[in-house]
């Protein structure tokens, strides 16, 4: 597959680039669809402007949500959602999360959500941020893109304190039609295609694996939607099954958001929202039960 910008074989430049950020426009409102709703959580829960991006004419405010009433003596869950903005069920399961079930966890647990880390992506459903940068490869060297410095900058006074760690992420069928072409395209890599799984499935860390953790989320997810098969190989994307719906990548090293805490217990969530088997509701649906059921077996094992 041919991606219609660059020359095959070299990586892009300036040009480039900019005739990729010329082709983007916004498509969805971030201050509709995020702001206007975590505004309206503030009569429950301690609302935090953590940064702002500028991408001119754009600018955004980054928001953070905090349990009231923090404690000491709790442990510390973080939930983001939106580090890919296209990944539309990660940012309104996040909200969906706050706004009904997290009530539930906050005596016990102090909470932190980031619903959307990639506002701009988000606008024009996009992996990237402005920049043609993946912010979900960029936690590293105290982050490489605005996205990812502005919540390691966020989490700096929690380093060590984090229990339980659940981001929020969807495989979309335009990951194999858009942003891996451009991927290649952009690095002057030949575009190899790959599969979609059809279904939920979970990253692991392959330096922390907890399998019971990963098992239970997985069980509560299957009430809700289908789990992943592996393919021909028993692999998801490339990567062995682990166990049914559970694949581990190095998440440090990758530079992905998930191994940003160094808590305990770390996923990433994997929702497939175009298949013809899920809805929208059952994909958001499906991030609540995944967040719900981290933190209840973090707690758990805490206790234990």
């Amino acid at each position: 597959m041919s991606y219609p910008i660059g020359t095959s074989g070299a990586p892009w430049g300036a040009p480039e680039r900019a005739q990729w950020l010329a082709r983007q426009s916004r498509l969805r409102s971030y201050a509709d669809d995020v702001v206007a709703r975590v505004d309206r959580l503030a009569a429950r829960f301690d609302v935090q402007e953590y940064g702002q991006l500028d991408y001119p004419p754009d600018r955004y405010r980054l928001l953070a949500v905090r349990s009231r009433g923090w404690r000491d003596e709790n442990p510390v869950a973080l939930v983001t959602g939106g580090v890919h903005g296209y990944e539309t069920s990660g940012v309104h399961g996040a909200l969906q999360f706050l706004e009904r079930s997290a009530a539930a966890f906050t005596s016990r647990i102090n909470l932190l959500a980031v619903p959307c880390v990639s506002p701009w992506g988000y606008e024009r459903i996009h992996r990237w941020n402005a920049n043609a940068l993946d912010p979900n490869r960029s936690f590293r060297d105290g982050g490489t893109t605005g996205e990812s410095a502005a919540l390691l900058r966020l989490l700096e006074p929690l380093r060590g304190r984090c229990l339980v760690h659940v981001d929020l992420h969807e495989t979309t069928d335009s990951d194999e039609s858009e942003f891996r072409p451009a991927l290649a395209a952009r690095d002057g890599k030949p575009f190899e295609p790959g599969l979609i799984p059809d279904g939920f499935y979970l990253v692991d860390d392959t330096e922390n694996p907890q399998p019971a953790f990963q098992g239970a989320i997985i069980d509560a997810v299957a009430k809700i939607t289908h789990i992943a098969p592996g393919d021909e190989r028993n692999e998801i994307i490339g990567s062995p099954l682990a166990a049914p719906g559970v694949i581990r990548y190095p998440l440090r090293q990758l530079g992905l958001c998930a191994g940003i805490t160094g808590a305990r217990f770390t996923t990433t969530t994997e929702v497939y929202p175009d298949s013809p088997r899920a809805t929208p509701e059952q994909c958001n649906a499906a991030q609540v039960a995944a967040t719900c059921a981290a933190l209840e077996f973090a707690l758990g094992a805490r206790v234990g």
